[in-house]
């Protein structure tokens, strides 16, 4: 780092200090709630829902209706009330062992922030179909795009799953897609088709997360913003983990007996 940058750094923290500057907005004391040029308590609650605030927050930006209920029903579809699956059973554990619901959900949700599901793998799946988009539109065909994908990487982000083959929440997101009345973009498409071939020449399908940030790619939204957006989407199956345990007896969720645990260290031996 050069003089000339540390000098701008100082004259950063300077400016800055002892005071908070907020592009989104705040509270005005007996004035009103201001968020984002909106009145929050006139012009957004009872008026709004509250994916329509949370997409606001995010992005600067209030989407229609339609928008924010297609967004909504992708957090039902990432959101089982299954303790197998790891984000929900740090849930499980923590009611299991009388936390509170916000220290177990916050687990939860923490233990999503992963590489391989929930909101981690969302801009690797967004740059794939990013790039896959202009490429197409180049004149590469779907094999081309696909081949050249698995020769730097064993798999195409996107289209694979931890554990089972297929996505049955991409059947749902395009019915509830269809529903709302949304026309397919060109991103979309696109990732449909990669899906057919996958289908046919690898045995792989496409996900979820692929599915989603197809269309939110044509719908506008940046890597940044879907991350953001979709940093609780687990959120409601981690609290009915919790909820079912913290319910039972404490200790009851997947105890262990010492024996259970195959131990293969140093024996047993005298302290000094």
């Amino acid at each position: 780092m050069s003089s000339n940058d540390v000098l701008d750094v100082d004259n950063l923290w300077d400016r800055n200090r002892n005071r908070i500057s907020s592009n989104k907005g705040g509270w005005r004391i007996g004035e009103a709630v201001y968020n984002q040029g909106y009145s929050q308590l006139e012009d957004l609650v009872g008026h709004t829902s509250y994916f329509q605030v949370m997409l606001l927050n995010v992005t600067g930006r209030l989407p229609d209706i339609r928008l924010a209920k297609w967004l909504e029903n992708t957090f039902s579809c990432a959101s089982w009330p299954d303790s197998r699956i790891w984000c929900n059973q740090m849930g499980a554990l923590a009611g299991s062992s009388k936390s509170t619901a916000v220290a177990g959900t916050v687990a939860g949700v923490l233990a999503s922030d992963s590489v391989i599901y929930g909101p981690g793998v969302m801009d690797h799946c967004m740059e794939f179909i990013g790039n896959a988009l202009k490429e197409y539109k180049n004149g590469k065909t779907v094999q081309q795009i696909v081949d050249e994908q698995f020769g730097r990487k064993s798999s195409v982000p996107g289209y694979a799953r931890p554990i089972a083959k297929g996505d049955e929440r991409v059947v749902a997101m395009q019915r509830v897609s269809s529903d709302l009345e949304f026309v397919v973009g060109e991103h979309e498409a696109l990732a449909m088709k990669i899906n057919e071939y996958l289908s046919e020449n690898h045995d792989e399908c496409i996900n979820v997360g692929g599915y989603m940030v197809a269309f939110l790619s044509d719908h506008g939204f940046s890597a940044t913003e879907v991350k953001r957006m979709t940093t609780l989407i687990v959120v409601a199956g981690v609290q009915a983990c919790h909820a079912e345990t913290y319910d039972k007896p404490a200790g009851t969720y997947l105890p262990m007996r010492c024996d259970d645990i195959n131990y293969v260290g140093v024996e047993d031996r005298d302290l000094p």
